[in-house]
């Protein structure tokens, strides 16, 4: 009892870490988001009529993205989620260069309705490392 009362500040910068740690599984699980891989995303895709939403600034979408995607900035996501009502009740795929940005672009999509949202594991890196398509 005494180490924790002279080291106080510890305890608090673990209890920190462990909150930070927590947040995003925690948020991805309320909201209903789940995860998919570079192969998930390609069945989403090719069998139930999926479409991937890039949320990466407009440069980078143009450095590569995967085929027929749609760059929707995270910057811009809020304002313009009208343009994917046609895709409310498909599955959306949300990508970013290497997956932490989409999962905020995912959340967006959640809370605004979309049935099934699935945020691209390890972003298009992953998508790259598997050798899969990119369009430029």
């Amino acid at each position: 009892m005494q180490f924790i009362i002279h080291n106080w500040y510890l305890f608090v910068a673990l209890g920190v870490i462990l909150f930070l740690l927590a947040a995003g599984p925690l948020t991805q699980y309320i909201h209903g988001i789940k995860n998919a891989n570079a192969a998930q995303t390609v069945q989403l895709l090719n069998r139930e009529d999926g479409v991937v939403v890039d949320v990466c600034e407009p440069k980078e979408f143009q450095s590569g993205h995967v085929p027929n995607a749609i760059n929707l900035p995270l910057s811009t996501l809020s304002n313009r989620l009208r343009e994917l009502d046609k895709y409310k009740n498909k599955p959306v795929i949300v990508a970013c260069r290497a997956g932490n940005r989409s999962m905020k672009g995912a959340v967006m999509l959640r809370k605004s309705g979309f049935a099934a949202v699935y945020n691209l594991s390890g972003g298009m890196l992953a998508w790259e490392k598997d050798n899969l398509p990119v369009e430029k």
